[in-house]
Order: structure tokens, then C-alpha cells, then sequence
């Protein structure tokens, strides 16, 4: 198993959108970086954890947990030349960009910031911490177990 951060802007998908969904599932989409695309097309596994992270707000925040249950398929909103996600590259034969199913998990008792993050020495080499402006992000489980901690999960 591993562990990610997924960054999401809450105006456009929030924890609680998620928690909305029908079985609490919802395909992670839209994703236009290469590094990140290959995350999610070579890496990442169901049954990898996920901290929801809500980027792009005053107060940037790790707010709960999410598994994911369907491992990368072709991102199909990049073939929708009416959608926000279009890419005039992607084909049904030459997919590009891949996507992955979430299921929400729990919402964290308490809430961590970007702040308290760089506040943690112990938490340094994160790719958030370095500033990667990338959407999904891997975690390593020292980091994974910390966060957890500093958000009230006891048992991580």
C-alpha cells in the first residue's frame, strides 16, 4: 500500500462533494500534468490511502481521508471537446491523461494546515513542503502516520 496527497480547491470539489456521492466514490479527474498523470496511471493502487488536501484557499488544509477503490483508466473529460478538461490531443486509442476512483474514508478530528505542516520538522521533505505545485503527491508513511497524529487519528 501507499500513501498521496490529492489536492483539490473546495469550490471545485470538496471533501463533503465527495462524502455526497453515491457510495461516497467519485473518479478523480481533470488531472493535466505528465508526473502527476503517471502517478495515477502506473502508481497508484486500490487500496492506497489518501490524505484530501484543499488547496488554492487562504488557509490551505489536510481534511480527511480517502481510499481508492478503481486503479488509472483513461481520463474520459479529456475527450469532451465541451468540457473544462478537453485535450485536442487525447484519443479513445491515445488516452493521454488517466484517472483513478476515490471512496471518502473520514474526515480528520482535527484538520491540519499547510502551516502546521511546515511548522513539523519531522515533515520537511514532503513535495508540499518543498512547494510541489503538483495535484496528487506521493507520502511516505512516516509522514503518512504523522499527519494523522497532528489530525487527531490516534491510530494511523
Amino acid at each position: 500500500m501507499n500513501y498521496w496527497l490529492f489536492k483539490s480547491e473546495p469550490g471545485c470539489f470538496s471533501f463533503t462533494d465527495l462524502k455526497a456521492r453515491p457510495d461516497m466514490t467519485e473518479p478523480w479527474d481533470g488531472v493535466r500534468n505528465y508526473q502527476a498523470r503517471n502517478f495515477l496511471r502506473d502508481e497508484i493502487k486500490p487500496g492506497d490511502l489518501v490524505l484530501f488536501y484543499h488547496s488554492n484557499i487562504p488557509e490551505p488544509v489536510v481534511v480527511g481521508i480517502a481510499e481508492v477503490v478503481r486503479e488509472g483508466y483513461p481520463d474520459v473529460t479529456a475527450l469532451d471537446p465541451n468540457g473544462q478538461h478537453f485535450d485536442p490531443k487525447a484519443s479513445r486509442d491515445n488516452p493521454v491523461w488517466y484517472m483513478v476512483d476515490v471512496r471518502y474514508c473520514q474526515p480528520l478530528p482535527r484538520p491540519v494546515t499547510l502551516e502546521q505542516i511546515k511548522g513539523n520538522p519531522l515533515l520537511a521533505a514532503m513535495p508540499l513542503v518543498k512547494r510541489s505545485r503538483l495535484s496528487i503527491q506521493p507520502i511516505a508513511p512516516g509522514e503518512w502516520r504523522i499527519i494523522l497524529i497532528m489530525g487527531g487519528v490516534e491510530q494511523p
